[in-house]
């Protein structure tokens, strides 16, 4: 019997399918160029392929200074973004990183619908954040992500997400401003690490805000003034983190 190779050798059909398979790469590599959504610098770099994907899922761990970075870079470049699940979610300090408030949906509490909410907002908004209030099935998982590749929704995960194109992290978080038990919270720097499928994990020193209210990547010879001054460490910050632009979502730092 002959072997299939040799069946498609002989065939007289070998050419369109070569033509075919040339055109399939060639769509596949505009799509991966044209399919990467604006992604604020600071953080674009870390990411695999250099930013967020329409159609994929990203993790981060319950950090709501990271996600509203996430946020900042689509929301100015004009996508609209809903955010579900999070009634904490700060809307005065959104817009103070840069998002707009007139491109965001809001919805705090979606119930026991909230992976039937998540869906439906991702029909008609660019980028989607949820906070699973538990875990959802292998099969629900599967049919939310095809329904993003279909509509070319990006989803923001808080917490862990199975099939997540990579999962977000912040660690050792250093806070300026606090003075000897008075003052507010002006700066912080963080390490943030991107782990992802693609390869080895990625880490960068981050402004995360600076005294400018910007996401930065920390210049290790020029520094801002935040450095000089007395820098809190994880415990003491969790105390003040609400003067920052009332976040309201208590970050877990290491």
């Amino acid at each position: 019997m002959a072997s299939a190779a040799a069946v498609l050798d002989d065939s007289p059909t070998r050419a369109t399918v070569e033509e075919l398979q040339a055109r399939i790469r060639s769509m596949q590599a505009t799509t991966l160029d044209t399919r990467t959504i604006p992604t604020h610098p600071a953080i674009a770099g870390l990411l695999p392929g250099g930013g967020l994907k329409e159609g994929a899922t990203y993790s981060v761990d319950n950090s709501a200074t990271l996600l509203m970075a996430l946020l900042a870079g689509p929301s100015a470049a004009g996508s609209w973004c809903g955010v579900i699940g999070v009634p904490e979610f700060g809307v005065e300090a959104a817009q103070h990183f840069g998002i707009d408030l007139e491109r965001l949906v809001l919805v705090p509490h979606p119930g026991e619908q909230w992976l039937g909410v998540t869906a439906a907002i991702a029909d008609v908004l660019g980028v989607v954040v949820t906070r699973p209030p538990k875990r959802a099935s292998d099969s629900s998982v599967a049919r939310l992500s095809a329904r993003l590749r279909q509509r070319g929704a990006t989803l923001i995960v808080l917490g862990p997400w199975p099939q997540s194109e990579a999962m977000l992290s912040l660690s050792d978080s250093r806070w300026s401003g606090i003075g000897q038990g008075n003052g507010h919270l002006s700066a912080r720097q963080a390490t943030v690490t991107v782990s992802s499928r693609a390869g080895r994990p990625r880490s960068a020193r981050l402004w995360l805000p600076d005294l400018n209210e910007q996401f930065t990547e920390v210049d290790r010879f020029t520094q801002p003034e935040a450095t000089s001054r007395h820098q809190t460490y994880p415990h003491e910050a969790h105390r003040y983190e609400a003067h920052l632009h009332e976040a309201h979502l208590h970050e877990a730092t290491a």
